[in-house]
């Protein structure tokens, strides 16, 4: 498979006052299709800016980024609504589902921006929360749901457009240790269909589920290893 996300040389600085914070320092990146990578690094680290850049949630000071062949560093922000909308899954440790939509209009939400027809819409919400395990649970609300189930719904949300990447935010951060557990081996299962994720955690034992690992700290990285995890 081929390679579907380049970074090289990514900076991202702030001003703070009269200094500059220097948070990501010439970030290198490679991931290719299909992959599980994992991001691992403590509070503090760069791992939230970095999984910004890469979401195209921000852009950096410099450096270049290509996502699926396109170079996103320096597009408009119109461009980058659309290469969030159609090229990226978003998931993260907070759900940000919809309180007053069914687990059914939480899912259909990013085939409605995406124009697809009510046909197709229906047949791939469906499809999607069965594959997550909630084909009985649709007409459910996210208070009617335990904390597993509304991250399924997330992650199935997140997958409904078929993005070229997953992007997870500490996804298990706000599950107990077992449910967590589940919700992982649900990404296990994404992965080996061939859906391409890239996961932010700063839990070690969390990024030992990933085929790979990259450490992140004070705005650096360095590749790491499942076994030293």
């Amino acid at each position: 498979m081929g390679e579907i996300l380049r970074m090289q040389n990514i900076c991202k600085d702030y001003v703070m006052g009269d200094e500059i914070q220097h948070v990501l320092k010439n970030i290198d990146l490679t991931v290719d299709e299909g992959e599980f990578l994992a991001v691992l690094g403590p509070s503090g680290s760069g791992k939230s800016t970095l999984m910004n850049i890469i979401g195209c949630l921000d852009v950096p000071t410099s450096g270049d980024y290509w996502l699926d062949g396109l170079h996103v560093a320096d597009e408009d922000e119109k461009t980058l609504a659309r290469i969030r909308n159609q090229r990226i899954g978003f998931i993260f440790q907070s759900f940000y589902l919809l309180q007053k939509q069914t687990a059914f209009q939480n899912v259909e939400l990013p085939l409605l921006y995406a124009n697809a027809s009510a046909k197709e819409r229906r047949e791939r919400t469906e499809e999607v929360l069965k594959l997550v395990g909630l084909g009985d649970k649709m007409d459910h609300y996210p208070s009617q749901l335990s904390g597993g189930q509304q991250q399924r719904v997330a992650i199935a949300r997140a997958i409904a457009n078929r993005p070229s990447i997953l992007l997870a935010d500490e996804p298990t951060g706000a599950l107990d240790q077992h449910t967590g557990a589940q919700v992982m081996e649900l990404f296990e299962n994404l992965h080996e269909e061939g859906n391409t994720i890239i996961m932010i955690t700063h839990d070690a034992k969390i990024a030992s589920h990933a085929s790979r690992i990259v450490k992140i700290l004070d705005g650096c990285i360095s590749e790491g290893a499942v076994e030293d995890a």
